[in-house]
């Protein structure tokens, strides 16, 4: 009999020995309990060890939001082979960026993808087995030599007869961040699991696991109905869905291939969700306008949580909801695919332009690292936000960006986020935002993430992003670049007085740009090199 761990698969099985008969995963019209989420997943298991995958073999997962997702991801954790997200929007440059840089020898992938698959296939040599999930269209499997899905899962043995895992095996999620091509982030289950899973303790008032056998103590006796509503492929959303998994909780996924904010709110009312988990503004402005737009539509009063984490839940739309959601907590979550969750915003800023405040501990602090040798934050002074304890190996496949972002101090080992905070002299930390887009103008330092706020409540504007460009007195100008409401068409002025009432003058934008859509990835993470373009090519440039 194998010693549990703090592996996923360990912890998951553990859950459904406790709650077998639970239903666990709703995506669509597929609804699945907890015994037959672990019984497909055994399948694929089988199946795949068949085909010759085993432990530290990496599969990518190429598909949209769907149950299969998860099965494979379990699948794959049994086996001790390491899942590899694939964002299905990534065009031909970036798919054979990360087919060639995350070794892979596996592919579950939707029907749809195999012309992507095969225009790309050559660039990882070790590629060998395909599995096609069926999605409604017709492209022939025989291209790649894929495997139809149920066919595999229909051949796999249903047994748990795994050996040994470890909580040290990895899983690996790549980021495409805000520039650059995308990075492998290794992350080991159990550090993932304490960094941002809560280590099993977000629900239960035991806290978080001492043992990999509490995981069955942390099992609510009434579960809670979550949805999930970014893609899967996003670290903020495959993580939450664990949280709901490993609590014995119902997750619910958003099946569409768009973002709509009704066709949201027709999910959580017919599910009763009991907690929203958007990925920031990029989402909550669609479905605070489906709310404005169809007052008393729906039925919500099982929404008691709408929580964010992966992007910026600008002020202005938190209050938005807490209209509309009067007894509802409001929570957003500081993180990052290097970080896992770190902290959650309690809405008390005590620094100007902070984007919230957050407890300093052991594991969490501020770094100077424009000194040789580095050194922690004394009260008062800005750094880098930084975590310690449970954090990634490293990037795979990058030793370079690995020597640049995890860093030793005093025999520590540090996460350099890149976001710019304050130590406080109450010893609790300001963040800011990401300090590698801070704006200077004139010597004084302007972070993108407040002025984006500040534009987002503006009634006429749907979406903004703000970048430096050349200023001839001030080496650097704040310009807005954003996407207005249908109809509107608001004024450089008219913005910029909005603006005066929530940020200082300096930091009010000095040009705007107007496009018809702000570009964010899949996941909302803001695209500021196409910001920046857009806004020195002079295109949209508003009076």
């Amino acid at each position: 009999m194998a010693t549990p761990t703090f592996n996923i698969a360990d912890l998951f099985e553990m859950v459904t020995d406790t709650v077998p008969e639970r239903e666990a995963l709703v995506c669509g019209s597929t609804r699945v309990t907890f015994s037959q989420l672990e019984e497909r997943s055994n399948r694929l298991a089988h199946f795949m060890k068949g085909q010759g995958i085993k432990a530290g073999d990496h599969v990518g997962l190429y598909m949209y939001n769907c149950a299969e997702y998860l099965e494979s991801m379990l699948a794959c954790f049994k086996l001790r082979a390491v899942p590899v997200n694939v964002n299905y929007r990534y065009v031909k440059d970036e798919l054979l960026y990360i087919f060639d840089n995350a070794n892979m020898v596996a592919c579950i992938h939707h029907r749809e993808f195999i012309p992507a698959i095969e225009e790309v296939r050559q660039a990882a040599p070790d590629l060998k087995l395909f599995i096609a999930v069926e999605d409604g269209t017709h492209h022939d499997l025989g291209r790649i030599g894929s495997f139809e899905y149920e066919a595999a899962i229909h051949q796999g043995s249903p047994a748990r007869d795994f050996g040994q895992r470890s909580g040290d095996d990895l899983f690996i999620l790549y980021t495409g961040g805000t520039t650059g091509m995308p990075k492998g982030v290794m992350w080991p289950h159990e550090n993932v699991f304490f960094a941002a899973m809560g280590g099993g303790g977000h629900f239960s008032p035991h806290g978080k696991c001492a043992k990999p056998e509490d995981i069955k103590t942390r099992v609510t006796e009434f579960p809670l109905c979550g949805v999930a509503l970014a893609p899967l492929m996003h670290g903020a959303s495959w993580w939450y869905a664990c949280i709901q998994l490993l609590a014995g909780n119902k997750l619910v996924l958003n099946h569409h291939r768009s973002f709509n904010g009704a066709q949201v709110w027709d999910i959580v009312e017919r599910e009763k969700c009991n907690a929203v988990q958007i990925v920031g503004d990029a989402m909550a402005i669609p479905l605070l306008d489906a709310l404005n737009e169809n007052p008393d539509k729906w039925d919500l009063t099982s929404v008691f949580n709408v929580g964010s984490g992966g992007a910026v839940f600008s002020e202005a739309k938190q209050a938005d909801f807490r209209k509309h959601f009067p007894n509802c907590f409001i929570t957003n979550a500081f993180g990052s695919s290097e970080s896992g969750q770190m902290g959650m915003d309690g809405g008390n800023k005590k620094t100007e332009g902070g984007l919230g405040n957050v407890a300093r501990s052991e594991f969490m602090d501020v770094i100077i690292e424009d000194e040789s040798p580095m050194r922690a934050a004394k009260p008062g002074e800005t750094g880098i936000f930084a975590r310690a304890g449970h954090i990634p190996l490293g990037y795979y496949n990058d030793p370079i960006k690995t020597e640049k972002t995890f860093v030793v101090i005093d025999g520590k080992r540090w996460l350099l986020t890149g976001d710019a905070a304050k130590l406080e002299d109450d010893n609790s930390i300001s963040v800011f935002g990401r300090g590698s887009n801070c704006i200077n103008s004139g010597g004084e330092k302007i972070f993108p993430e407040e002025v984006e706020q500040a534009l987002k409540a503006h009634p006429d504007i749907f979406d903004a992003l703000v970048v430096a460009t050349p200023d001839p007195r001030f080496g650097s100008k704040v310009t807005a670049v954003i996407s207005a409401r249908d109809g509107k068409t608001p004024t450089l002025a008219d913005v910029q007085e909005k603006a005066r009432q929530s940020i200082a003058g300096y930091k009010v934008p000095r040009e705007l740009h107007i496009a018809p859509e702000v570009k964010r990835s899949p996941s909302g993470k803001p695209d500021y090199k196409w910001a920046k373009e857009f806004a020195l090519s002079g295109t949209g440039l508003a009076k």
